[in-house]
Order: structure tokens, then sequence, then C-alpha cells
């Protein structure tokens, strides 16, 4: 197993309930949803959905037959099932986006949401994620956006040490970054991605103009700003559609565990046992416990 680099880990977290449902995010949420349609194909075969968390995006994604609800918390993915529910439609994931335990080329469509910012190399994380999609596919990445206004101005009335300007990530708390778009404009291009669509989102995340603005009406009016993203992106939150080149040519397996491969060989042709998954190439088993299949850490 080669070095990967650290995790910002939601084991335990009541990240849902405490940002979500009584952090007071409800225009942001609503928001993203907005974004999400404008971005999403109408449907698809097989979507993986990286960083799920709880669940809180997944409903939106109802076109997709099937869906990898892929998270690197159990307890997040417990929370998602609560939700979501056990079904065919779902397939919940325990991995790190840096060893991701999918088939080259499997999947028609990916989203990234709320994700990229806790990514310490971003470029890696992409660069896994680009290996599992097909040709042809979606992929749909939100980012935290260093070059927003307020960064802007802090950093001209000096309260802020760090430059919005500059290309690098900034990492304002640990393994927390920022990202300027001209960055990822670029690691995606070097992927061989075609970027069709970036929307600007959360144009308004100011305290008192949630207070007194229904949720609803601020989102619809935040929809109204975000094709502006197409000229210039000064908000805190940058979405990004980008298509890989070509036509879906590979066949999408039915049965689950045919989507895996061994995170430590990246060998195919995992056996399911009962409570494992093997790997007969270097014999390595990872668990499945409660419904998700989990590819942190091997078991010993």
């Amino acid at each position: 197993m080669t070095d990967t680099p650290p995790v910002c880990n939601y084991e335990g977290s009541d990240y849902q309930e405490a940002f979500w449902e009584k952090g007071g995010r409800a225009y942001e949420d609503r928001a993203e949803a907005i974004a999400l349609k404008r971005m999403l194909p109408k449907g698809g075969r097989l979507m993986l959905e990286l960083g799920a968390g709880a669940g809180r995006n997944t409903p939106r994604y109802a076109g997709f037959e099937r869906i990898v609800v892929l998270d690197y918390s159990t307890t997040q993915l417990a929370q998602a099932q609560e939700r979501l529910g056990r079904s065919d439609k779902y397939i919940y994931v325990a991995a790190d986006v840096y060893r991701l335990p999918f088939r080259t080329g499997l999947f028609d469509a990916a989203t990234m949401i709320r994700v990229l910012h806790h990514m310490a190399d971003a470029p890696k994380a992409l660069a896994q994620i680009q290996a599992t999609l097909q040709p042809g596919a979606t992929f749909i990445l939100e980012f935290a956006n260093k070059l927003n206004l307020k960064a802007i101005l802090r950093y001209w009335l000096g309260k802020q040490p760090w430059s919005p300007f500059t290309l690098e990530p900034v990492e304002f708390v640990e393994l927390n970054f920022d990202f300027h778009p001209k960055a990822i404009r670029k690691w995606l291009n070097e992927l061989g991605f075609t970027l069709e669509k970036m929307l600007t989102v959360s144009h308004f995340r100011l305290g008192l103009l949630k207070r007194i603005i229904p949720a609803n009406l601020l989102a619809a009016v935040d929809g109204l700003f975000q094709p502006t993203g197409a000229l210039f992106q000064l908000t805190p939150s940058v979405f990004v559609k980008a298509v890989l080149p070509g036509e879906a040519n590979v066949d999408i397996p039915v049965n689950v565990i045919d989507l895996f491969k061994c995170p430590d060989c990246n060998s195919g042709g995992l056996k399911e046992k009962e409570d494992y998954v093997a790997c007969p190439s270097c014999g390595a088993k990872w668990s499945v416990k409660n419904g998700i299949y989990d590819f942190r850490e091997k078991m010993k």
C-alpha cells in the first residue's frame, strides 16, 4: 500500500444535524440544489457520489439506476442508510478518495460536493476519480473558492496574510483548503476533461440576509446569478461541470462485487463472502458490515 495524504474523518460526527439541519444552512442547501439541477444529466446507469455524508444530496440523483454512496466515515454512511434505506439502487462504500476501490472506466457520472476542500493533494484525488469514469461521463465538482469577494477585501485591508490571487491552495484551518478557479480548471484540463459549465453559488452567504430573507427566496435569487460563473468567480462556492471526451463503451456489471478492485494491489476479481470481500491476488480482506463495504483498512 502506498502512502496517501491525510484524510479528514467525520467518524462519529453529527455533521448533518449540527451543520445542515440546525446550523442555518437552508439557503446554501437550496442554492446548491439549483446548481445541481442545472448540471446533472437527466439520468444514467451508475453514479458515484464522493463524500456523500449522510445522503443530503443523494435523492437529487434519482434519475440514475444505481448510485454508489461513498464516504470515509461509516457512521455517516449509516445515517445515509437511515435516510435512503437499503435497496438495489444504493451501494454503500467506505473508502479513501486517494485509493478508490473501483474498476477503471466504470461510472457514467460522478459528483463531489463540499469534499475537495478537505483534500491536501487535490490533483491526486481528481486523478483517482477520472480513472473511474467512462468516456463521455459527467463529473460535477464543487470547490471552496479562495478568490471570493470577502477574501479579496480582507487581503486589500491587510486583515488576511495570504493572497486570493495566487494559484496555490490555501489551508485556512487544518485540512480545510480554498482553491483558485484557474488551478481547478488547469487540473481538470490536464486530466483530459472538457469544462462545459461553471456556476457561482452562495452569492448571499451573509448571516443578516439569511435571517431576514426566507431561504427559498434567497436561493431563487442566487439561482439567477449562478450563470455569471461563466464570466467571473467571486463567490465562496463554485460548481464545475466537466465531461470526458468520447462515448461510453463499457458494460456496467450487474453484480455489485464486480464493480470493485482491490485498493492494495489494484486487482479485480474480488470474491464476496458472508461478512467480507477477498482479493485472490494479494490475499487482502475487506469488511462488509451492515450493508457497508469498508475498503479503508484491510482486515487482520
